[in-house]
């Protein structure tokens, strides 16, 4: 059901040792958001054909438009080309092809191939009567290896931002990076094809958006962790120069991997297919021969069936080492990856929650290993603790505070920082073990989402923290700045003010402070150190296995040589 938009009744403020520059609670009325009636003509001309869309919840919506044709065959491994066009009216009135993935059925623990190459379209989403609106773009998460467009379902955004909502699938897994040597013909070859699916869709966008109700010139583009990843990769990309006009990053921050270190991961994971194919006699030689320049390497890798390919590399659990993407190459990414000083520099907002590690590291199969089950069970139980509360104080800073230190003295616009606190072990309101989680934003944006379990995200207090961020966010699409009439100052984040704006709620109010919550590496290893909770031997346990590897984890890892 449409979630209700709640006004400001009260602010309060809270200085000295609470930290807090100011603290605004919200209260719950009962004014809603009246319906819109009038209904928009379903069928939207675009360049490449008609297309026609389907009412739904206020909104209309046209699934799976194609903005490229289908990289198939031949196209596997090449540049998105434009789709041929249409001459009759595409039906585009129901959910089409997410991109081909592999995943786990839970009940039988067996992988499970889902999805299809011909994947290259978008979903659009605008209110009835949409003219002029500011364009959202939304890049879904998954690791590059899973997801889809449907991941953040639109029709509830667009009402209550007042947007028109875009939302892309895009190649993953190996046929979305493939930095293997023989694909690399010229100077202008790249491997980061999932990026240049998203360049292609933003071009779609620029192109075709105002026959939806779109402003052209008035482009967000947006993403949640591997998306929001893929989003900081833009900023440093030459091929998204002038694509996009301002960006909201979801648990992004900033990867980039080795371009021949990531060909020499992939060879390694391609050859047992070479091997069981007959093409060489042992895993050491087709992986040598994967790493020639043999234009019969990729024949080859065009003719292996996609349900082979991407089951490759994959539970890869926030570890660049396992499937390596975003490749430094000179083409898409430059060679110094986030050190350069070209930065596309657009008004940003980046988001965090507190407890970011939580999923990653409770569901972590080391926990079954015989190391763990060998402790008693409440030294588990600390364990896993340690590992939650230390792994996210890095996941946090990683996802925000870190990339504004990296690219602010070579970005020429404003920095927005949000943080939620909701959930977390200093919240109003707890959620027992996962915290302020990784995607605990989602149903401030969506009340159709999968966390239902992990709390009752219905409750009034949570309602309102969404209708305070939605109001942020409605404002950040429309000018590039979140603030507004009734809101507290959300001060851009600078190395002078290093503050966030920080979400939290009870079970009434939304509680809203602009905070200093810096930390850094050096500061959570000392934390780690002199916890007593469990005994060093175990905490090795935790570093080395567990915490070891991730994207947050570079520090970390130097520092005890993992």
């Amino acid at each position: 059901m449409k979630r209700k938009i709640f006004l400001a009744l009260a602010l309060v403020l809270a200085l000295g040792a609470t930290g807090f520059s100011s603290i605004n609670v919200y209260a719950a009325t009962n004014v809603s958001v009246e319906n819109q009636t009038a209904t928009a003509s379903l069928v939207k001309n675009t360049q490449f054909g008609a297309v026609e869309g389907t009412s739904k919840d206020n909104c209309n919506v046209w699934y799976s438009i194609p903005y490229a044709a289908a990289p198939t065959g031949d196209l596997r491994w090449e540049e998105p080309k434009d789709p041929a066009a249409w001459t009759d009216v595409l039906d585009c009135t129901s959910v089409g092809n997410k991109a081909i993935q592999a995943g786990t059925d839970y009940a039988t623990g067996e992988t499970v191939v889902s999805g299809s190459e011909d994947c290259l379209n978008l979903d659009v989403y605008a209110p009835n009567n949409a003219k002029d609106l500011p364009v959202l773009v939304y890049i879904h998460g998954g690791n590059n290896q899973t997801g889809s467009s449907s991941e953040i379902e639109g029709s509830q955004i667009v009402v209550d931002e007042n947007c028109i909502y875009v939302s892309l699938n895009y190649r993953l897994g190996i046929l979305g990076f493939n930095a293997l040597p023989a694909f690399q013909t010229d100077a202008d070859s790249t491997g980061n094809y999932a990026m240049l699916d998203i360049a292609k869709a933003l071009d779609w966008v620029r192109a075709n958006i105002e026959q939806f109700g779109g402003d052209p010139n008035n482009i967000t583009v947006s993403g949640f962790s591997a998306g929001g990843r893929d989003v900081m990769a833009m900023l440093i990309s030459p091929i998204f120069e002038g694509k996009f006009d301002k960006a909201v990053v979801y648990s992004g921050g900033m990867t980039v991997a080795d371009e021949d270190a990531s060909a020499d991961r992939i060879a390694e994971a391609v050859a047992p297919l070479v091997v069981e194919d007959g093409l060489a006699a042992n895993e050491e030689l087709a992986k040598a021969w994967l790493l020639s320049s043999d234009p019969a390497v990729v024949t080859y890798m065009k003719s292996v069936d996609a349900d082979r390919l991407c089951q490759l590399m994959s539970n890869a659990g926030i570890r660049m080492s396992v499937f390596p993407h975003l490749y430094t190459d000179d083409v898409v990414i430059p060679s110094e990856g986030f050190d350069t000083t070209e930065y596309n520099s657009v008004p940003i907002l980046m988001l965090t929650g507190e407890t970011e590690f939580s999923l990653f590291s409770a569901f972590d199969g080391y926990f079954y290993s015989p190391d763990v089950m060998a402790l008693d069970s409440q030294t588990q139980d600390l364990a896993k603790s340690f590992a939650i509360e230390y792994g996210s104080e890095m996941y946090r800073i990683f996802n925000a505070q870190c990339s504004a230190q990296k690219m602010y003295a070579n970005y020429d616009d404003n920095i927005y920082i949000c943080q939620v606190r909701y959930g977390s072990d200093d919240s109003a309101t707890q959620i027992p073990m996962m915290g302020s989680f990784h995607g605990i934003f989602v149903p401030m944006l969506t009340d159709n989402h999968s966390y239902g379990s992990f709390a009752n995200f219905d409750n009034t207090g949570y309602q309102n923290m969404a209708t305070v961020f939605d109001s942020y966010l409605s404002n950040f699409l429309v000018s590039g700045n979140p603030n507004g009439d009734s809101l507290a100052t959300w001060n851009n984040w600078t190395p002078a003010n290093p503050v966030s704006l920080v979400l939290d709620a009870d079970d009434s109010n939304a509680i809203v402070t602009v905070e200093n919550t810096t930390s850094s590496y050096k500061q959570i290893i000392g934390q780690m150190e002199a916890d007593n909770s469990i005994s060093d031997d175990v905490k090795n346990l935790m570093i080395d296995h567990v915490m070891n590897g991730r994207w947050f984890s570079d520090v970390l890892d130097e520092t005890y040589k993992d």
